[in-house]
């Protein structure tokens, strides 16, 4: 039982000990070994040797255990045997003594299935149970069993399993069984089981039988229908550059290999996702890490890809795996995705104008932090007249800076002119607070301090945005559009009043009508010609 120690000492110890709970239940994920453990325990309790931490395995009862065939250890699928009448069959079988094992061990998978008679109808069982009895209640959804039952329980949470623990059990079994395996191979079928045990060996022997015993990289991509790792990289490669025609061909070229545009999809988010962990842990962790030559590309396109890149890119997916889940084309919210997120300024979106921003102010792909040595900026705003310098430089003249994130100091002028972006990614998830701060003005910048002014009559509004939860997300939206962190600062101060236009003459009334509606002065004999 790899991976689920605790498990395995706790209940080694009450073997041991002979201080067996009548009633188990064991919680976990699909495949992580909750129905093999309940028959490793059966097998200790029943064993010829029995009660003992290690079972011959070669008795009879060790091995009708193993083949399913013991008469005292009975296994119930609850998903299909549900019901008030399949209960109380359990109910008459419980009041029979073991045939030849020391216990009577039931085992029912699935258990939160069971309907609410049928746990009603169970419940006085499991708290009277019978002598030389156990029940194991295995469940992938805790939540559902009543909670009267849980608590008549020892409970154990069975945890996901990594990838390095999927591929040493792989390794074994395939060791095992004389199956030649490379390493590469090994551990993409290790990601591929996604966690469970089971599908990690189903798929084993699957290959096993397509490829008769010499499995290669190309027999797993082939049978269980994962793309090259290539095709992923070509596409995020021309999302970072922003092109993309580059972007369609790498997702046809997947496409016309054969593989599903739905699969592809959550594969190329999962790629995503290892960027933006090598980014943010500047290393690979084990469960990402394929083969040396992989892990140094890996690295070296999350070093070349900006964080809000991919950020972005995961996020059109999700929108994507949503879309196709409602009966979308699969290839087309693919190809969408694929697009928008090349080029966001065929995006509209608030997230897309955070990303045209870091592009255009050249801000690195590795965070979105300021340079450590900014300088304080003067809170009067810069006149029109001479904008800040920063802000006209492209991204490929930008100055060098003095930290990793390569972002451009952060100035009242930028502000100002972003803070429409920063509205806006407001309103997208709070659209009280949008409102609130849409007549907030930024007025003083001094370092990472932000000043922003409320009219005097707007005491309810600066209320409202100096709470905690409305401070923490303005400070986050303004880091999205700008990249660059920001206290903030409230103030009140008076509006000054719009200067209101002189009123027009009756020459320039005139003048101005027949400029809008395209007329002439008529003179009184033609006005007289005119009307009659």
């Amino acid at each position: 039982m790899v991976g689920q120690g605790h498990v395995v000492r706790t209940l080694a110890n009450a073997v041991e000990r002979d201080r067996i709970h009548h009633a188990y239940l064991f919680v976990g994920s699909r495949g992580t070994g909750k129905t093999s453990m309940a028959k490793i325990l059966a097998a200790c309790l029943n064993c010829v040797d029995g009660p003992t931490i290690t079972p011959c395995g070669v008795c009879e009862s060790c091995r009708s255990i193993a083949t399913a065939t013991s008469l005292d250890v009975v296994e119930m699928d609850a998903a299909s045997s549900n019901s008030v009448d399949d209960i109380r069959a359990l109910r008459e079988s419980v009041a029979f003594a073991p045939l030849s094992g020391h216990r009577k061990i039931y085992i029912l998978d699935e258990a939160h299935m069971l309907s609410t008679a049928a746990w009603n109808a169970f419940l006085k069982t499991l708290e009277e149970p019978p002598p030389n009895t156990v029940f194991v209640l295995a469940t992938t959804d805790a939540q559902r069993v009543p909670a009267t039952v849980i608590d008549r329980c020892h409970r154990f949470d069975f945890g996901r399993p990594s990838t390095e623990q999927i591929a040493t059990v792989l390794r074994r079994a395939a060791t095992a069984e004389s199956i030649s395996v490379p390493e590469d191979a090994l551990r993409l079928l290790a990601r591929h089981a996604a966690g469970s045990f089971r599908d990690a060996l189903g798929a084993l022997e699957q290959l096993e039988t397509y490829s008769g015993g010499e499995i290669t990289l190309d027999d797993v991509l082939a049978v269980l229908g994962i793309s090259d790792s290539e095709l992923l990289f070509q596409v995020v490669g021309a999302i970072a550059a922003g092109d993309p025609r580059a972007t369609l061909q790498a997702v046809a070229g997947a496409i016309d290999s054969g593989t599903d545009p739905a699969a592809f999809t959550r594969e190329l988010e999962a790629h995503a996702r290892a960027l933006l962990i090598v980014q943010t842990l500047d290393a690979t962790p084990p469960e990402l890490s394929l083969t040396p030559e992989y892990d140094e590309r890996l690295r070296a396109q999350a070093a070349q890809t900006p964080a809000v890149a991919v950020i972005r890119l995961l996020d059109l997916l999700a929108q994507a795996l949503i879309a196709n889940r409602a009966g979308a084309d699969p290839r087309t919210q693919l190809e969408l995705a694929t697009i928008r997120a090349a080029r966001p300024d065929f995006d509209p979106s608030t997230a897309a104008l955070a990303a045209r921003v870091e592009r255009l102010e050249g801000t690195g792909p590795r965070t979105a932090q300021p340079p450590a040595t900014q300088q304080a900026t003067p809170p009067a705003a810069p006149s029109p007249a001479a904008p800040d310098d920063a802000q006209d430089l492209p991204a490929k003249e930008s100055p060098p800076a003095e930290s990793a994130g390569d972002a451009l100091p952060l100035t009242l002028q930028r502000l100002l002119d972003a803070w429409p972006a920063v509205v806006e990614t407001i309103r997208s998830s709070n659209a009280l607070l949008g409102a609130v701060i849409e007549d907030a003005e930024p007025v003083a910048l001094d370092g990472r301090r932000l000043v922003l002014a409320f009219a005097e009559d707007a005491a309810f509004q600066r209320q409202k945005a100096e709470d905690r939860a409305s401070r923490t997300a303005l400070a986050q939206a303004v880091t999205q559009v700008t990249g660059c962190d920001v206290s903030l600062d409230y103030e009140s101060r008076a509006r000054a009043a719009k200067p209101s236009a002189p009123p027009l003459s009756a020459d320039e009334l005139a003048k101005r009508l027949m400029e809008e509606f395209d007329g002439e002065e008529l003179t009184a004999v033609q006005a007289e010609e005119e009307a009659g």
